[in-house]
């Protein structure tokens, strides 16, 4: 599936219903029939957010661990833990589920963001600590260790 390009500045109601953008809705196209999964993220106080051909080729890597290892098991459980489904409604609306928000901490103001292969949503103030813990500099010199190793390409 393709992820939005770019952050998304959106309100949640009092309600946990959050309001798609409609450059973020004309992006996704037909995803948003199919319905999202939304789960806490393992990287952060914030929501991830699958779009379904993307969970399910999640949860088949899973699948391909050996079952009869306690740890596998574990790994499993504790990655579909909190795990739910999500369906846009016809207002353009996604319901976050009340103990989802108060586990990342979503209040009012939040920004989405794309991934490879999910989207984040994140209150907006704790985004943007996130976002502060590396400057330019690291950035771009993690950019250059990570991406710029040669001078040839392919």
């Amino acid at each position: 599936m393709n992820y939005p390009i770019g952050e998304y500045y959106c309100k949640l109601d009092s309600k946990g219903r959050l309001l798609l953008p409609s450059s973020f809705k004309e992006q996704l196209g037909e995803a948003l029939e199919e319905g999202f999964v939304l789960r806490p993220s393992l990287f952060g106080d914030c929501l991830e957010l699958f779009g379904m051909s993307d969970w399910r080729a999640m949860q088949e890597k899973l699948g391909k661990l050996n079952p009869f290892k306690a740890e596998n098991v574990m790994l499993i459980r504790r990655f579909n833990a909190g795990a739910r489904m999500a369906k846009v409604d016809a207002n353009g609306r996604i319901q976050i589920p009340k103990d989802l928000m108060e586990k990342t901490k979503l209040v009012k103001e939040v920004v989405m963001t794309s991934l490879i292969d999910r989207m984040q949503i994140w209150d907006r103030s704790i985004k943007e600590i996130e976002d502060s813990k590396i400057s330019e500099e690291q950035f771009v010199e993690m950019l250059t260790a990570k991406l710029g190793d040669s001078d040839f390409i392919g």
